[in-house]
């Protein structure tokens, strides 16, 4: 059963209403969770659809003789998560596999895709030397090194090309597993130094197998090849693939780095550029998308430093101030700061006070799906509703305090004992904290017209609310 306020949002009336399905979302059925009615008796604002961890999404309809303003129904977390895993990568590559099954393409665009890869290399080297990727740098280099063996300097050699199937997977999942260590560093210049004997060890083993068919260890066959796959890449080179991909695919889960995921793309790019024929500009193209996918993620990367909070994950306060110059018409700013924070800090210390903010934030983004949640500094958070009003973001932000309110947040520490004993046992202990946080909410409106004037509103209804006994709303 889903629960309406009827009427004014302070003295709420409570009312049972039967869950209505609003629609089908990639393969989910969306149920709304919450209703609020604000203002008219007859309103009905649906706040959530499938509770914790949904995508906002408006729609107009009728349920029964109620109309229903607007209905916010979810998409999964994990579809989010799976859109994210995508990226702007994901479609470069799209485009470039198109562009290759077009059979016009060497008549219609020949000259540009020749050029393609060495644009972006060279953009990419600049890119990565401005900003100080020294991973970009070596990837693009090994990258152009590659393409220059198998398609200018000894196309046609199939030890040479064996060679490079084989070590280009595992030397850019190899440098995408690596931090940042600088290219005039001890650990870049160690890195170039490896890359170098590398090349000069291939050299040596390409030279010892001379010309004629490829050197036999390059093209063991681990299984019987199926009759249905048919692929210039030894198995040697497919478990390469395989490997690297693995391997950079969990280091992107695990880091949640946004270059990791183009490492993954670039090692698809680049198995599809050994694969396809030698033959007219595919191989040229895969290449250049290879490079490209690198490039995009460093510059996704910078916009994520620049406009997010590295803690939270939530956008920042730059974000903010550009959301507000974009929001235009009425829109509502909500601030809330997480109650008795600096006792967190001192009893616990500051990774747990850490862990607090990132619950808090967690929890605020999605009991908020049709808001836009920042990090506004310190334990405070900032929430715009674009197109709302504060009678409007009252249930709502009444909603997003109970969620945060709702789960105990549990910290895990071990006891130290004041004396070393002879055999020490510790274990770990857990203490179950509750985590609340004030609210204040103001509007646009003509008592407050700058954005500036509106966050100092929703900020002095934020002290209201701490002044009041904290863990509230007031605006």
């Amino acid at each position: 059963m889903g629960v309406a306020r009827r009427g004014s949002s302070r003295n709420a009336e409570r009312l049972e209403t039967p869950a209505i399905p609003t629609a089908v979302v990639g393969g989910t059925l969306g149920v709304r969770g919450m209703l609020y009615a604000a203002g008219r008796p007859r309103d009905i604002y649906v706040m959530s659809a499938s509770g914790r961890g949904t995508a906002d999404l408006a729609l107009t309809g009728q349920a029964g003789s109620h109309p229903l303003r607007e209905i916010s129904f979810g998409m999964p977390l994990t579809t989010r998560r799976s859109i994210s895993a995508i990226g702007p990568e994901g479609p470069v590559l799209a485009l470039a596999t198109l562009l290759a099954l077009w059979n016009g393409l060497e008549r219609a665009a020949a000259e540009p895709i020749r050029a393609a890869p060495y644009a972006v290399g060279l953009s990419g080297l600049f890119l990565g030397w401005r900003l100080r990727r020294s991973r970009l740098v070596f990837a693009l280099l090994v990258l152009g090194l590659a393409f220059e063996l198998v398609t200018a300097w000894m196309p046609g050699d199939p030890t040479v090309f064996q060679l490079v199937a084989i070590l280009l997977p595992l030397d850019l999942a190899a440098i995408a597993l690596l931090p940042e260590r600088g290219l005039f560093t001890p650990a870049g210049l160690w890195l170039g130094g490896a890359l170098v004997l590398e090349v000069a060890a291939a050299a040596v083993v390409a030279r010892h197998a001379g010309t004629g068919p490829a050197w036999p260890p390059l093209t063991h066959e681990f299984v019987a090849p199926a009759d249905a796959v048919r692929t210039p890449l030894g198995q040697p080179a497919l478990l390469a693939f395989v490997v690297s991909v693995s391997a950079a695919a969990i280091g992107r889960w695990l880091g949640h780095d946004a270059t990791g995921r183009g490492y993954v793309w670039a090692l698809a790019a680049a198995f599809l550029a050994l694969h396809v024929p030698d033959a007219g500009l595919d191989r040229t193209l895969f290449f250049a998308a290879a490079g490209a996918t690198l490039v995009i993620g460093v510059i996704e990367l910078s916009y994520v430093l620049a406009y997010h909070d590295g803690l939270t994950g939530l956008p920042g306060r730059r974000a903010l101030k550009e959301a507000l110059d974009r929001v235009g018409g009425a829109y509502a700013v909500g601030m809330a700061d997480v109650d008795h924070f600096k006792r967190f800090n001192d009893t616990y210390g500051h990774e747990v006070g850490d862990e607090v903010l990132r619950s808090v934030a967690s929890r605020l983004r999605d009991a908020l799906p049709g808001a836009e949640v920042f990090r506004y500094g310190g334990e405070e958070f900032a929430i715009l509703f674009a197109r709302r009003s504060v009678e409007d973001c009252l249930p709502m932000l009444e909603a997003a305090r109970e969620a945060v309110a709702a789960e105990a947040f549990t910290v895990r520490r071990r006891v130290r004992p004041r004396k070393k004993p002879s055999r020490p046992k510790s274990r770990p202990r857990q203490t179950r904290e509750t985590i609340t946080v004030s609210l204040g909410v103001a509007q646009a409106d003509r008592q407050h017209r700058s954005a500036e004037d509106v966050i100092a509103a929703a900020d002095r209804a934020l002290y209201r609310a701490k002044e009041n006994g904290r863990n509230r709303v007031a605006s």
